[in-house]
């Protein structure tokens, strides 16, 4: 069996408990901050998204938060750590919600939240009117790995088909397509390939 995470704190746990046997770097996007192009909080243009959340805490403007426990909401809550601030009121909207109901949200709302690229992208094809306001910072960047499960965890388990199938996507022809996904419908790649073989090419 193989597990495809975007989430690098997870990965190292499960592979530091000794429940994966290989760990590959496969490809990345990022998280940006999207929110209404009047941006009553002013972040537009920081480039730190520490002080974009401390500018929208200022402001009290509406924050619509995934609030599931997924990769994307734990992120966000490193962020408001990293700023000092512990969010609650009546601006932070804990949805409890996919990424795609929360956008929905937010757009609705006319509120900030942080999404991943890829999502909020693929959404831009359905009318959401929310933009990007801020991106770029390392902090935001959203790495995928690849884990082969140990196999003496379950009979179940197959590794020799976990082994081709972390050799076959993290080689440099699948990767070749995973940098040209999207590309024909946003003018940009949704993720950008990160395998050892893609960088040593």
């Amino acid at each position: 069996d193989v597990l495809l995470v975007h989430d690098r704190t997870k990965e190292d746990k499960f592979m530091n408990d000794g429940d994966g046997v290989r760990r590959e770097d496969v490809m990345y996007n990022d998280f940006i901050v999207i929110g209404p192009e009047d941006d009553p909080a002013g972040i537009k243009g920081l480039t730190s998204v520490v002080d974009v959340f401390r500018k929208i805490k200022e402001s009290e403007s509406p924050f619509v938060s995934r609030g599931d426990d997924s990769g994307t909401h734990s992120r966000e809550l490193s962020f408001w750590k990293a700023a000092g601030i512990e969010p609650s009121g009546d601006w932070y909207i804990s949805a409890g919600q996919s990424m795609g109901v929360v956008l929905t949200m937010a757009d609705e709302m006319n509120a900030y939240t942080l999404s991943d690229r890829a999502t909020y992208l693929a959404r831009t094809l359905e009318g959401i009117k929310l933009v990007i306001l801020t991106e770029g910072d390392p902090l935001m960047f959203n790495p995928y790995g690849v884990l082969a499960v140990d196999p003496s965890k379950s009979s179940n388990i197959n590794d020799e088909m976990a082994q081709k199938f972390i050799d076959w996507i993290i080689s440099v022809p699948v990767q070749t397509n995973i940098a040209e996904f999207g590309k024909d419908k946003f003018g940009q790649g949704l993720f950008v390939p990160n395998s050892t073989l893609w960088k040593n090419k």
